[in-house]
């Protein structure tokens, strides 16, 4: 079943010297989260927000969270990320040696339960947790930093997914995020996706709630 579709921008290519006036954008625009990347510098190739930076950003944002862990054992932060009053904790299959257990850890804790794949990790990895999961993020660009290209493979795991889900039943969203502009957005929607997360394209736009606009109304 295909859902609304949704605008979750990343606060990871807002200007940290400038965020409350950006989260304040985000919060007048038409966007329906507010994307959040927490890396630890060993996941992934780069550290960006702790959790002090993160409780000022959630007193801010009037957009439900979608906090994405691109870090090592997930499930020791699960209690931070909740006091954050978090929508959606998104965990990586890589990171995660008992998926099934970290999934409803978060959901034991009041969350919905995302889990990310890598561009290398095929669809098919999730069969046994398809299930269980609120959404699955798809990576389309290799997590770590803002501003890389698209890739296009991504375009047949969406497909792929939107297969899976819709023949088990399971109803969970499918989010994409890297390298999501108003031509690549487009064709994601066409795949499948549900959710959009675009940081570049929203945070470096002249008109940041117009490409918002824009992105939601995508068909």
């Amino acid at each position: 079943m295909k859902h609304e579709l949704k605008i979750s921008p990343s606060l990871l290519s807002a200007n940290f010297g400038n965020l409350k006036d950006d989260i304040e954008r985000v919060n007048h625009s038409e966007a329906d989260w507010l994307h959040i990347d927490i890396m630890d510098g060993v996941f992934v190739p780069n550290i960006s927000f702790g959790f002090p930076v993160l409780k000022y950003v959630a007193e801010l944002s009037e957009k439900p969270l979608d906090v994405h862990l691109m870090i090592v054992q997930p499930e020791k932060f699960i209690r931070e990320v909740k006091e954050l009053d978090t929508m959606m904790m998104n965990v990586h299959y890589e990171a995660c040696t008992h998926l099934h257990r970290v999934v409803q850890q978060i959901k034991d804790a009041g969350m919905q339960a995302g889990v990310t794949l890598n561009p290398a990790t095929p669809v098919s990895m999730l069969a046994d947790i398809i299930g269980d999961v609120d959404m699955v993020l798809l990576m389309s660009v290799n997590p770590g930093f803002g501003g890389q290209k698209f890739i296009p493979r991504t375009l047949t795991k969406v497909r792929e997914l939107r297969e899976m889900i819709d023949r088990t039943g399971s109803g969970a969203l499918i989010e994409v995020d890297g390298g999501v502009n108003l031509e690549t957005g487009a064709e994601l929607v066409k795949a499948g996706a549900d959710v959009l997360v675009a940081g570049n394209a929203v945070f470096k736009a002249p008109d940041m709630e117009d490409m918002i606009h824009r992105l939601k109304n995508l068909k």
